[in-house]
């Protein structure tokens, strides 16, 4: 069976994931989507760009568009005496996908495997690929218990299905995860369309704000300590006074034009780097840290155009001065080279307190 060979590797199972991979707890996740919930009757005040799959430039089909969700109801689970099971093909971003189960367990004892496959893979065309962010949950009757797992996984012909060995013990499975003897099985399927040259939009709107519920720290530090190396460099040179005054000599000895010249570049020169650095296949927060790169972009064209008259959005005017500006399709440094690199090594990093409606979501975030 094809679903079972693929499974073989390890990483396709809980037991051998990296953290960003694991299992989530349904505690954690329960409590974070009924704060969601509790937020979506508040109409949003944000920019268009901040909460949206928009994309003005962008012709193409929309994240909405690639997403795909589907419940599977077994019945009488506890007599199931099948060594594998196929829930009925459902659509996600174009293509047909299928929930697989293994009751008893994939090369595995005591435990339920579950897996998303492509659905007639044995007539993909060789160098079919798509990449695709999927959770796979299995209700209960206590909605804090709930089980959850989500990963990231590039589909092609000869790995056409993925997921875990190790969903789950079976000897949990009565603790509120049978109803009447029925065993619910939910698929999310995010389909990604990627692009190369700029940051873009992955995720479904609800999708991802129930993604960013768990992974926002997550998010942050790999921001931080982006940021933190490359401030640490600049602030080591900074502080060698020699070095700090041979360059600050060696700026203010070019011309003016060639200054001007050098403090502009491509977008696309910058933001190609930005992907590549930034989206990693393997790293399940990859599609949340591309949407947040987006949103920061369309946050700096806004303010560009704002400073120029075209544009006001209330919003903006609390964020900090940008020391870079877009000026069509060149990115622009807000003001003299060297007191721009002073601030960006001694101006302390920006702290987002968490608002009292989430501060219970960022305390169960806390205990994944």
């Amino acid at each position: 069976m094809a679903g079972a060979s693929a499974t073989d590797d390890s990483s396709a199972s809980t037991a051998g994931m990296r953290d960003d991979d694991r299992s989530l707890s349904g505690e954690s996740l329960s409590e974070w989507r009924s704060c969601d919930q509790g937020e979506s009757g508040s109409p949003s005040t944000s920019p268009p760009f901040w909460d949206t799959d928009y994309d003005d430039d962008d012709p193409g089909p929309k994240p909405s568009e690639l997403y795909g969700r589907h419940t599977w109801r077994i019945e009488n689970f506890s007599k199931e005496k099948k060594r594998e099971m196929k829930s009925e093909p459902f659509e996600a971003g174009g293509y047909k996908w299928y929930i697989l189960v293994y009751p008893q367990g994939c090369d595995v004892s005591n435990h339920l495997s579950l897996f998303l496959c492509v659905a007639n893979h044995d007539k993909l065309l060789p160098g079919w690929s798509h990449f695709a962010q999927f959770t796979i949950a299995v209700g209960n009757m206590d909605p804090k218990k709930i089980k959850y797992s989500d990963t990231l996984h590039r589909f092609w012909k000869k790995e056409h299905d993925w997921g875990w060995k190790k969903f789950m013990e079976l000897s949990k499975i009565q603790d509120g995860f049978l109803v009447d003897d029925v065993l619910e099985i939910i698929a999310q399927v995010q389909v990604i369309r990627e692009k190369v040259d700029r940051p873009f939009r992955c995720l479904d709107r609800p999708y991802r704000r129930e993604l960013l519920r768990v992974y926002t720290t997550n998010i942050e530090q790999i921001y931080r300590r982006f940021i933190e190396e490359r401030r640490n460099k600049l602030t080591k040179l900074i502080e060698d006074k020699i070095r700090w005054s041979s360059f600050r000599a060696f700026w203010s000895a070019i011309d003016p034009r060639t200054r001007h010249r050098m403090s502009r570049e491509k977008t696309d020169i910058i933001l190609k780097v930005l992907v590549k650095h930034f989206f990693v296949e393997k790293e399940v927060t990859s599609t949340l840290v591309m949407d947040s790169l987006y949103t920061g972009l369309k946050a700096l064209e806004y303010q560009s155009m704002g400073k120029k008259g075209r544009t006001k959005i209330a919003e903006l005017d609390e964020l900090p001065a940008p020391m870079v500006n877009v000026d069509m399709d060149i990115f622009v440094l807000a003001g003299d080279v060297i007191t721009l690199l002073e601030r960006a090594a001694l101006e302390p990093l920006p702290c987002q307190p968490v608002s009292p409606k989430d501060d219970k979501c960022s305390q169960s975030r806390m205990k994944v």
